[in-house]
Order: C-alpha cells, then structure tokens, then sequence
C-alpha cells in the first residue's frame, strides 16, 4: 500500500489506523495535529481512519521551545 505522508511517498505492507502509524513513528499522540485528505482530524478519531491507497496524510507535531 503506497500513501503519502508529510510530501513523501510512504509504502507499508498491510493496511493501518492513522493511529497506528503515529506509534510506529514514535510520536505521541497528545503532541500531533493530523490532516488527513485535507481534513483536520479529532485525536478521538485516530484509531477508527484506516488508510488506504494514494491516501494523503499531514502530521505535525508540536515542539516547546524558548
């Protein structure tokens, strides 16, 4: 399955929750805002998006600093 993930192409073999893919990228999901197919998305609703083909995703995640 291809998608793309923040500008770049993404391949994984079996299908995966938005979710799941922000644990496997070792983010925390408190500290992310996700776009998905251009749509802001709840963190409630992580868990329940399952991606698919040529699906477009956006993470990006929030860093403190001073």
């Amino acid at each position: 399955m291809k998608f793309n993930l923040n500008g770049k192409e993404e391949f994984f073999k079996e299908s995966l929750t938005v979710a799941e893919l922000i644990n496997l990228k070792g983010l925390n999901p408190d500290t992310v805002v996700v776009e998905y197919n251009r749509e802001l998305v709840k963190k409630e609703q992580l868990a329940g998006i399952v991606l698919k083909e040529n699906d477009r995703l956006e993470i990006l995640r929030f860093v403190g600093g001073g």
